[in-house]
């Protein structure tokens, strides 16, 4: 039985586009039904768009292929993850006088939102509004419905970029491929929301965001966004760096997975087998060689890191640590190069109870992360309408047969009752007169 009611997303990675179908529980509880995957790497540069009609080509493939695990069902529209090294948040202060005898009401607290909403930064693209931190009479306020003031500002993070990424998101899945587009949900956000609870939100924590072109840095505290931005550097950068000891790209990006490491290993003095540039044959690199370029590249990351974390003055206020992610954020003995770097307590990301249904391995793998953190952020239904088939045409001497009256059979009458014939009428008359004589006769 084909799918009718489910969600489907599809995240534009640096090295991957991934698109994921899934449905959600009556709970909100997410079970992941497809996923594919399709080569990024001429198409999306550091999380955007470069090539508008190769993208729209590639979407087509990913949609079909996802369409062929889903029993007959049809996508009509998505949800895609938008990211790219223009992302940023930037403040927006939206003030409101009520009065001496003035009220917090719904319709206040709405009306800030749409005035905030109207708000166009110069030379950007605003992405999403985040919650308020509410501010009344210049005391911070969780809940200000309800409670008189004479004014109210509402204090909004907005996350902004280039209004190319946007466009080109338009442009090659909506215009191109003919796909409809639900909704563009910024990536960090997303992904922020699947592994992190409410409780780390509020102590204060980072989110760092591993990617293959970019790295991705969210902060939170007392339950709010505090920072987002995006560092142009990611994994890619590290596998460019290794194919300087002579080495083609696929077996640089292999070496990197396989032996190296954020911290130089003990064993300085190993060497490793890599194939030659010609392929037919093996030479060796020093483990120590590798390593050196890899700890290069990762410290210049994490120093942008670290800048950007102490321009939110928060480095001594992440109660909840550190928290990584990504598919470049598997690179051995990483978490003790940033806790080495940043003082700061560091573990890997884990999607948070009640968003998976069930134990599922994709949610799991870090590739994955942001597409499954699309798709808890799903509400509209994303299968396409498929009007039933039309009923069969029927032949010329079928609706011959089928418009001809046949007249009603008359109806039967009722077999008559028929009295004596003549014969034996004059008959039984003779008998009769015979009898009378003889009687007669005997009386006498």
């Amino acid at each position: 039985m084909a799918y009718t009611d489910f969600i489907a997303a599809i995240d534009l990675g640096t090295s991957h586009l991934v698109g994921m179908v899934g449905v959600k529980s009556e709970s909100g509880a997410l079970s992941i039904i497809a996923h594919e995957v399709e080569n990024s790497a001429t198409c999306i540069r550091r999380g955007c768009v470069y090539n508008v009609e190769e993208t729209a080509n590639k979407i087509k493939r990913l949609i079909l292929k996802l369409e062929n695990k889903l029993q007959g069902a049809k996508i009509g529209k998505v949800y895609v993850g938008i990211g790219g090294q223009s992302l940023r948040t930037i403040d927006h202060t939206v003030p409101k006088i009520l009065g001496v005898d003035g009220v917090v009401t719904e319709e206040v607290i709405d009306s800030l939102y749409q005035e905030c909403a109207s708000y166009r930064p110069d030379m950007m693209d605003v992405l999403s509004i985040t919650s308020p931190a509410y501010y009344l009479d210049g005391k911070h306020e969780v809940n200000p419905v309800g409670i008189p003031c004479n004014r109210i500002e509402a204090r909004y993070k907005l996350v902004v970029g280039r209004p190319s990424l946007r466009r080109y998101v338009t442009n090659s899945i909506a215009e191109r491929a003919k796909i409809e587009i639900a909704d563009i949900i910024v990536s960090p956000l997303a992904l922020a929301d699947m592994v992190l609870s409410e409780d780390e939100k509020d102590l204060g924590c980072a989110l760092i965001g591993f990617g293959a072109g970019v790295t991705s840095l969210t902060v939170y505290k007392s339950g709010q966004l505090v920072s987002l931005c995006v560092i142009p550097f990611g994994g890619n950068m590290i596998t460019k760096d290794i194919t300087s000891l002579n080495l083609v790209e696929a077996e640089a990006e292999r070496i990197k997975k396989t032996y190296g490491s954020a911290i130089q290993d003990k064993d300085s003095d190993a060497a490793i087998q890599v194939s030659s540039a010609d392929g037919m044959g093996l030479r060796e690199v020093k483990l120590a060689d590798l390593n050196n370029v890899v700890e290069a590249r990762l410290q210049e990351i994490l120093e942008n890191v670290y800048a950007r974390l102490e321009a939110t003055g928060l480095m001594d206020g992440l109660g909840a640590g550190i928290i990584i992610t990504g598919g470049a954020s598997a690179l051995k003995n990483l978490p003790d190069a940033i806790q080495n770097r940043l003082k700061i307590d560091v573990r890997y990301a884990a999607v948070r109870k009640n968003i998976i249904q069930r134990n599922d391995l994709v949610a799991a793998d870090p590739e994955y992360a942001v597409a499954v953190g699309l798709l808890a952020k799903g509400t509209k239904n994303c299968a396409a309408y498929i009007p039933p088939p039309p009923k069969p045409t029927p032949k010329p001497e079928e609706e011959e047969e089928a418009t001809k009256v046949t007249p009603p059979e008359p109806p039967k009458k009722k077999a008559e009752k028929k009295g004596p014939s003549l014969f034996s009428r004059l008959t039984k008359n003779i008998d009769n007169m015979g009898k009378m004589l003889f009687d007669d006769d005997d009386d006498r």
